[in-house]
């Protein structure tokens, strides 16, 4: 059906090159940068899948944003003209080397979600409505059973304790009970954290990019400058964009709904919201079984 290649054929081949990367298979570092320099397209899947799996229009502004600093290297690459090491181009590899995009790429990911995590994102600890009116009203259900049992236990076990070690204690049991209905979201210390791991990440990506020798130094630092300045802009846009009210109209379109795109991770944990909603079908079904 389909005509066969002629195995003599001289035509020349290319090479699809979104994933090939040339690196020294003696050197161990080599081979790791070489996995690093996949790390772009494997946050693509990732945003990809968070934005089909949550609908979150903040996901997706991010995203968007993304594809424009991606668009911004595109057209910095072509006015700069500014080729690769001279080794790299000895290799045919096709494309100017300033700025890198790797690095701007992995600076605007890494700028774009500090930036949420630390400014935009104002999570609230919610307790869970449910079980948390069944506690108060003292009724004999497990949760509250179980609720009770904890609390004399817990109450059992710190009498005597000096004060440090009370609330030691209160925020360790806090922690890691895992039936605990109050929901901590993350504190603002472990959101800086995160934000930390992210630009370790950023940071190891735009090395690899000399260390394999893609990229001299300047084209790597000139691209982490670009992304950190298009995830600033991007970010001050959608700024602007949330008080004027665009994004409230956005959502409104008929196209929007009809995805069902919502706006809830700045205040919510969707993990913890959709917990909730499975408890309360729990409860209410352990409830119908009792009457």
């Amino acid at each position: 059906m389909f005509p066969k290649p002629s195995m003599d054929d001289s035509a020349p081949l290319a090479s699809l090159s979104l994933t090939h990367v040339y690196y020294d298979p003696s050197d161990p570092v080599s081979y790791l940068c070489a996995w690093l320099a996949l790390v772009p397209q494997a946050l693509c899947i990732v945003y990809a899948t968070l934005i089909w799996s949550s609908r979150e229009a903040e996901v997706a502004l991010m995203f968007a944003g993304q594809l424009a600093c991606e668009a911004a290297n595109f057209a910095l690459k072509r006015l700069i003209k500014e080729e690769r090491p001279a080794h790299r181009a000895a290799l045919s590899h096709k494309g100017y080397g300033m700025p890198s995009s790797h690095a701007q790429f992995v600076a605007f990911w890494a700028v774009a979600l500090a930036l949420f995590l630390l400014a935009r994102h104002k999570p609230r600890p919610f307790a869970h409505r449910s079980a948390a009116a069944a506690v108060a009203n003292g009724n004999g259900n497990g949760a509250a059973a179980g609720s009770g049992r904890r609390a004399a236990a817990t109450t059992a076990s710190i009498v005597g304790r000096a004060p440090q070690q009370l609330l030691l204690q209160a925020g360790l049991d806090a922690y890691l009970d895992p039936e605990a209905y109050a929901h901590r979201p993350w504190s603002f210390l472990e959101r800086a954290l995160a934000s930390l791991a992210a630009f370790v990440l950023a940071a190891l990506v735009a090395w690899s990019r000399t260390y394999l020798g893609y990229h001299t130094t300047k084209q790597v630092l000139v691209g982490a400058a670009a992304g950190t300045a298009c995830a600033l802009a991007w970010f001050a846009a959608t700024a602007v964009a949330r008080r004027a009210g665009l994004l409230s109209w956005a959502l409104d379109l008929p196209v929007a709904r009809w995805f069902r795109m919502r706006d809830l991770v700045v205040e919510e944990d969707l993990c913890h919201a959709g917990w909730e909603k499975w408890e309360d079908k729990k409860i209410a079904m352990q409830e119908k079984k009792a009457k």
